[in-house]
């Protein structure tokens, strides 16, 4: 240690003197005014020198058997990761990073108007030739029927060759096209969906329409429960203010979300103390209709009125003033008024035989029934049906509107009867009465409807509950 010190001394003084040395040798001749910064120079830089000598000195001052146990610890490091096999793992997964793998994803390409498989191919990068190999078998075949709103998916590998396509025709059903070994076959992918049933009682106000809205129903379940009851109840001037409504329906359910309505199992009316109640049946032959619990059908040839009007303004009349023309002129229908866009729907089963535009009648349907049966829809705001077109009753063939000879939105209801205008209202005295089920379905029937009946009596025992509070 005492000789560390007397070299470090010694160095500390040469390194000092040197730096004179070395300064004095140079040939220029320093000017007086730069000396102070010079000297200041020399002096920085030999206390660097001192720092750095002194780091050395420290690392060889110490004595044998720190130095001897400092080489035994470096050693045992060393033989340890030359040795262990999990150090030497991790400094090659470290030194060695593998590249980064994706797994293929799929490519989905939604259907739009006017388009054909070549143009979705086109747009996902394919080319015609892939086309034809996706389509060329019966099989493939299937997938040039693709409709707006569907969706095409495209699954190709790392080098972009196309692997598989996917025909998504809903959430329920799908078909895969899969290339294996240069040949294309398919898959059919369908789901089933959940059904639970509920139950709903409301009270009307004004109209069906608002009463179910108010209680939460889709236009299509108000729309089906007044195509049930539509044989039985005029809802243009039957229902009445307080009249109570029950129904036990179905939907269905996807992944824990309400994907679609489901059919309507069973209807209750207190339409001004007159109950009229309906329950779905699928009778032996597979044949599914409404009936009344003594299975009566509540399906009748006609309904009663074509749509859930506001009111009547105009009935039937021979000798009526016409309000635009100013001439007596025979009003051979009803007029129903009712908002703008309110759905009208056929009477009863049969085909489109007229369905234009005229200047009197505005845009209008006629619809023939059987041989002796046709009806007539007036000033229609839109059509959506053509000529030619089967129909069956309570499908929409149009909507309110006021197009033609009309001072307000309304819809004009005509019904002939062999060529003879009758009275909409009254017409359906003379109409086939309804059928009833067979001795042999009754029994049947009855068991059939047990726990429909069961759901509408608590419902309404819900309902009245809710009505006294």
């Amino acid at each position: 240690m005492i000789r560390g010190v007397i070299s470090f001394n010694y160095l500390i003084q040469l390194s000092v003197s040197g730096t004179t040395v070395a300064r004095q040798r140079r040939g220029a001749t320093r000017l007086e005014h730069s000396k102070p910064t010079a000297d200041r120079s020399a002096i920085i830089w030999g206390l660097g020198s001192v720092v750095a000598i002194a780091l050395v000195i420290s690392l060889f001052s110490g004595d044998d058997a720190e130095r001897a146990e400092l080489a035994t610890k470096s050693s045992t490091v060393t033989a340890d990761s030359r040795s262990d096999p999990i150090v030497n793992d991790e400094l090659l997964e470290s030194a060695v990073s593998p590249p980064e793998t994706t797994e293929p994803s799929w490519q989905d390409i939604k259907v739009r108007n006017g388009d054909n498989l070549s143009l979705i191919f086109a747009r996902a990068g394919f080319s015609d030739r892939d086309v034809y190999e996706v389509t060329r078998d019966s099989e493939g075949r299937a997938l040039r029927k693709i409709y707006p709103g569907q969706t095409i998916g495209f699954l190709a590998n790392t080098e972009g060759e196309l692997m598989s396509v996917r025909h998504i025709e809903s959430p329920l059903k799908q078909t895969i096209y899969t290339n294996e070994a240069g040949q294309y076959s398919s898959q059919l992918v369908t789901r089933d969906t959940e059904l639970r049933t509920k139950t709903v009682g409301m009270t009307i106000e004004s109209s069906l329409f608002l009463a179910g809205d108010d209680a939460g129903l889709s236009a299509g379940i108000i729309m089906e429960l007044a195509a049930i009851l539509g044989g039985v109840i005029d809802f243009a001037l039957d229902p009445r203010v307080g009249d109570d409504i029950q129904i036990v329906y179905q939907e269905n359910f996807l992944d824990g979300q309400k994907f679609t309505d489901g059919p309507i199992l069973a209807a209750s009316f207190n339409n001004n103390g007159r109950l009229v109640e309906a329950f779905r049946y699928t009778d032996s032959q597979g044949d599914v209709g409404y009936f009344a619990a003594d299975g009566v059908s509540m399906r009748k040839a006609f309904l009663r009125a074509p749509l859930d009007f506001t009111r009547v303004s105009s009935s039937f009349n021979p000798n009526r003033l016409h309000p635009i023309y100013k001439t007596k002129r025979p009003h051979r229908g009803t007029d129903y008024a009712a908002p703008r866009g309110t759905p009208v729907y056929a009477a009863g089963d049969g085909r489109v035989v007229e369905a234009g535009y005229s200047r009197p009648n505005g845009n209008y349907v006629f619809i023939q029934h059987g041989e002796g049966f046709k009806t007539h829809y007036l000033h229609l705001n839109r059509k959506r049906v053509k000529r030619g077109e089967r129909v069956k009753q309570g499908q929409v063939i149009g909507t309110v509107g006021s197009t033609g000879a009309a001072t307000g939105p309304h819809l004009h209801y005509e019904f002939l009867v062999n060529g003879v205008h009758r009275n909409p209202r009254t017409v359906h005295k003379i109409l086939p009465k309804a059928k009833s089920l067979p001795d042999s379905e009754l029994n049947r029937f009855r068991a059939y409807i047990i726990d429909p009946v069961q759901r509408l009596a608590s419902v309404k025992a819900t309902s009245g509950l809710a009505g006294a509070k």
